[in-house]
């Protein structure tokens, strides 16, 4: 094992903004949880029109309750489209809910949810948030697809995603659950569990409703997106602001996060175990190997070693 590398090379902001996602991010704790006890998703509600305005539900089924995405899409004129937080209008919004919301609820999240900031709901709800189209690649790939053509993997590739979130809030915020109040949930125990379900839930979003664009415009010439690129979307994030208060009370958390950071590349850096490596070691060694030739994933900042 190689020495790790000092601090002062690891704790540079341009280092640490270009990091990978680790065994230890949010997302992926919350999907090794759900592919190992089997969590089954679906959507119950499309109540989606031509122009891409109206509601849907998704739903995310776990051992013991569910959880459910509840989107709303509107028409946003270009010039109103802002990833500012003092925004007032977006593209789409959202709220978690605790299990499938009944008529009534759903009727008030549609009254709030779409004002954000200067709307309120209640503890059956754990997020609430929104997201706008990427100006670059939302409109080019329904173009695409509503021709008949899949967009090209290189220009996809560069963007990432086809909507970024300007916020998501939980832990209590304009009167939704707070925090102690799911923390005793094993799937919720875990930091930001609720708030990356509701990212995750909304990348799907995002990939359905530009693909109905397609087909209201394109007719039965319309194209889904392929499958190998879309397991590569992922959702933009264009503010992060919560992640500050969280990272000063919590300190130890990140020292661990970073001090792991900086011994995986020396652990990577050792041999293989002789000429013939097992199958075990061998298969997590070859999977990623197409992942950094679909765009710049590599930088000089976070490059290994």
């Amino acid at each position: 094992m190689t020495a790790p590398r000092p601090a002062e090379e690891v704790m540079r902001l341009a280092r640490m903004g270009a990091a990978h996602p680790t065994r230890l991010s949010f997302l992926r704790v919350l999907l090794r949880r759900v592919q190992a006890e089997g969590w089954q998703f679906d959507r119950p509600l499309w109540q989606i029109d031509a122009k891409g305005v109206g509601r849907a539900i998704y739903r995310a089924q776990g051992p013991e309750r569910s959880y459910c995405l509840v989107a709303f899409a509107h028409d946003l004129p270009d010039d109103m489209r802002s990833d500012r937080v003092i925004a007032t209008a977006w593209d789409a919004t959202f709220a978690l809910t605790d299990g499938l919301p009944d008529a009534a609820l759903l009727e008030d999240l549609a009254a709030n949810v779409p004002l954000q900031e200067a709307g309120r709901v209640g503890p059956q709800v754990l997020t609430l948030s929104r997201a706008n189209r990427s100006v670059r690649l939302f409109d080019h790939v329904v173009d695409c697809l509503s021709r008949g053509t899949r967009p090209a993997p290189g220009r996809r590739a560069v963007w990432g995603y086809l909507m970024r979130t300007t916020a998501v809030y939980g832990s209590g915020k304009f009167g939704a659950a707070d925090r102690q109040d799911i923390a005793a949930r094993p799937e919720l125990t875990a930091p930001f569990q609720a708030e990356m379900l509701t990212v995750w839930l909304i990348r799907q979003f995002t990939v359905d409703i530009a693909e109905h664009l397609a087909r209201t415009r394109g007719g039965p010439r319309a194209v889904c997106l392929d499958p190998a690129l879309r397991q590569r979307l992922g959702v933009g994030n264009a503010t992060g602001l919560g992640m500050a208060p969280f990272l000063i009370r919590h300190p130890r958390l990140l020292n661990n996060w970073m001090a792991a950071r900086r011994h995986l590349p020396g652990c990577a850096a050792c041999p293989m175990p002789g000429p013939r490596p097992s199958r075990r070691c061998a298969r997590p060694c070859k999977r990623p190997a197409p992942l950094p030739a679909t765009g710049p994933a590599i930088t000089p900042c976070n490059r290994p070693g």
